[in-house]
This record gives C-alpha cells, structure tokens and sequence, in this order.
C-alpha cells in the first residue's frame, strides 16, 4: 500500500519511463529540434567562408554541447537547472552579432565574448529571476501564443523544402511529403492510444521518410563521407579573444535570451503543470549561462531553451524531464558520432515541415488553453494580448522592416517572440500593475 501511495505522488515530471520509452520519446525531441540546432553553425560557417571540414566539426561541437546544456537543464545539480523537460539549443538571437564579430575580429573573439557573456548571465540569474512577479497567467498565455505563431514559418518553410531561393521550393513533391507526415501523425494521433499515441510525430517522421526514399527524395551521400567517430576538444580553432566591443554585444544578446528563456521556462510549466517560482527560474537562467560558458570553451554557442520542442511536449502529453534529458544523451552522441548525425540530418525538411505544423500549432492550441483561464471582463488584459501578439507579428509579416535600425536595437526586435513578450510584460505593468510575490516557497 505504502508503495502505491509513493508511486502516486510523483509528478509526472519526476517520473522515470521504461528505457524503450526513454528512447523513443527522446529520439522523437531530436528529431524535432536537429534542423534547428544545426542551422546556426551552418549559418556562421557560410557567413565566415568556413572549409567544409571546418564546419563539420562546428556542427558536432554544437551537438555534442547542446546535449551537456540538455543535461545540465534536465537533471540539474546545486542551484543550477530548472529540472524540467526543456531541450537546449543555440539562440538564433546570437547570428548576427557572431556574425558581425567574427568577420571583424576573428571566430576566436566570438568565444572570448560568449564565454564573458555566459558568465555574466550566471551571476546575474537570480536578480533577474526577481522579475517573475510580471509574468502573471495573462502575459505567460500570451508569450505561449506567441511562440507558436512566431514558430509556424520555420514549419512552412520546411515544407516547401527549407529554401525559399530553390527552384523547387514549394513544389507538388515536397507538398506531397508533407501531407503524408501530417496525415501519419493525425492517423497515429486518433486512433492509437498510449505509447504510440505518444510517439504519433515520431512514427510520422519516420514513414515520411521513408515514403521519401522511396520517391528519391533522400540524400544519403553525406552518411558515406561522413566518419564514425569525432573528437570534440576544447579551443579547437585557438585561444579565445576577448574584444571589449565584442563582449558588450554579446551581453546584450543574453539580456534578450534570458527574457526568451522566461517565456519558455513559464510555458513548459504551465504545460506540464509545474509552476516557475523565483527559484526554479533562477536555476533555469543559470543553466543557461553556464551552457553558454560551456559552449564557448567547446568551440560552440549560446544556448538556450528550444521552443520548437515546447509543442511537442503537449503533442505527446509525456512530461517527465527524463525524457529530454535521454534526448541530452543522443545529441552528445550525435556529437560523437557524424556518421549517427549524419542520416538524422538526411531526413528531408518537407518531412520535418509536416510534423512541425502539428508540434507549432499545438503550443498556439496550448497559449489559447492558458488565456482561457484569465478572467478580461473589468479589465484591460484583451487589449493587453492584442497588441502584444500584433507586435510580434512585424517581422513575421515584414523580416526587413527595422532595417533601418542600429545591429544592437536589431538583436531585440528582429524576434518576433522578445518583441511580443516584452511588450506583454510593458503592458501588464502599465494596465495591472507591478503584480506580487507569487512564490517564494520554491526559492
């Protein structure tokens, strides 16, 4: 009896899954983030005029941390890591400013700043996690909103093949893919029940691949060149620089990524049922600071939580963080591994784009849920999500329109998800309040 009782008061976040399911649920995050994680140094490489062994080993050092960061987040130790289902990635927030030091000063300046920064954002976790008083459930719905929103390009993109510039961009095949993952997902979804319910995206991503193969849509060349083993060492491209200008540059990217990291700390908790207290935010943003010295010392980037995956978690229902954290084991793996990473990056991007418009849909699904509760009769919280939600819109509709502005102002508004929650927390204050002290128990 005493044995039932301790079973039944484990929340589902603390749960531990049989080992089958560990993998195939994490493998199913992977999945689901790997086009993403790899773009960046793609990304950094291309900008810099990087050899294509050179950005081999970019992509495996960002792999390989991106699991430690996972780790790091997932199972936590001290004071560090929110211990939640939160997979970790390099913050897209971060190109152009690597790019911009890295062409002027050399990739090693890159480190040197993100080493600074990610120290800084580790010191400065629990002040800034002070903040969690302007996160109230109206604001954190209407970052979750937004979030989805401002994901479901990378989807759309995916779907007509991932580059807009290719002659075949949208065309009737990579059409065709991507209804066919939707539709396996829908199918397995509805009508499976338990662990293959939980699994839908995953069993989607792999027989669309394989309907795929057999239409010639996949590219295994890069699994042959690709070797089987990869060391992953420390200042592989020198000793780091630490340029004043650079480290400024880089602070403020963290200022922003640590705002992003709110929103999507909150999210997962609400969607899982675990709150963010004060404490629980602070080990979250330390996490992310010692990821990112992490990745500066490995050769890597800035890291951050991946909002790709926050849908996934309510597509599958499944919140235990040993989930992500076994996803943190894979991608250390894949690291290691290029020949591994290399046929998970050969699944096609139109195969990826229908699963995504299913995980992206389902956090707009999940924000609207969490609105649902917040009470907007007598008050001012529906104007408060109109605009918030308008604002990150701009460069969803318009990617050129602040331009014009300084690189600095950029890193802030050029994200549809820091401009949308900013102006969430700016208006709640101005409307509601400086709210309470919602949690101190959890500090």
């Amino acid at each position: 009896m005493n044995t039932v009782v301790m079973k039944e008061s484990v929340h589902p976040v603390d749960e531990m899954l049989a080992p089958s399911k560990l993998i195939a649920y994490g493998l199913q995050h992977v999945l689901a983030m790997y086009a993403g994680a790899v773009a960046v140094p793609i990304i950094i490489a291309q900008a810099m005029g990087m050899t294509a062994p050179q950005l081999i080993q970019l992509i495996n050092a960002d792999l390989f941390t991106c699991g430690i960061a996972t780790l790091i987040q997932t199972l936590g130790f001290w004071k560090v890591g929110a211990r939640i289902p939160m997979i970790q990635g390099v913050t897209f927030a971060s190109v152009t400013p690597m790019i911009m030091i890295g062409t002027q000063n050399g990739i090693t300046a890159i480190y040197g700043s993100i080493i600074v920064a990610g120290l800084i954002t580790f010191l400065i976790a629990p002040y800034f996690s002070r903040l969690i008083r302007l996160f109230p459930p109206v604001v954190t719905g209407s970052i979750i909103t937004i979030i989805g929103i401002t994901l479901l390009p990378v989807s759309v993109c995916w779907i007509g093949g991932g580059n807009p510039a290719a002659p075949d961009f949208a065309s009737p095949i990579h059409l065709l893919l991507a209804v066919v993952t939707l539709t396996i997902v829908i199918i397995v979804y509805r009508y499976c029940s338990g662990f293959l319910s939980n699994i839908a995206v995953l069993i989607g991503l792999i027989l669309g691949t394989l309907f795929a193969m057999l239409l010639g849509q996949v590219d295994f060349a890069e699994v042959g060149n690709a070797s089987w083993v990869g060391i992953v060492t420390p200042f592989m491209f020198g000793m780091p620089v630490f340029d004043a200008g650079s480290i400024i540059s880089m602070v403020i990217v963290m200022m922003v990524v640590m705002v992003e990291t709110t929103g999507d700390c909150m999210a997962i908790g609400e969607i899982v049922g675990r709150p963010i207290g004060k404490g629980n935010l602070a080990r979250c943003l330390r996490a992310d600071g010692l990821s990112t010295i992490i990745g500066g010392l490995f050769n890597s980037f800035p890291y951050t939580a991946f909002a790709q995956n926050v849908g996934l978690v309510a597509v599958t229902r499944v919140k235990s963080r040993f989930v992500v954290a076994t996803s943190g084991v894979i991608l250390i793996c894949l690291g290691l591994l290029p020949k591994m990473a290399a046929v998970v990056a050969s699944i096609p991007n139109s195969v990826l784009g229908g699963a995504g418009l299913a995980m992206f849909g389902m956090i707009i699904a999940s924000g609207i849920r969490s609105l649902s509760k917040v009470r907007f009769e007598g008050n001012y919280n529906l104007m408060l999500v109109a605009i918030s939600i308008g604002m990150s819109m701009i460069t969803l509709t318009m990617p050129n329109f602040f331009q014009n502005f300084p690189p600095t102002a950029k890193i802030v508004l050029n994200s549809g998800i820091t401009l949308g929650s900013i102006t969430a927390v700016v208006l709640n204050m101005v409307f509601n309040g400086f709210g309470t002290d919602q949690d101190t128990s959890q500090s």
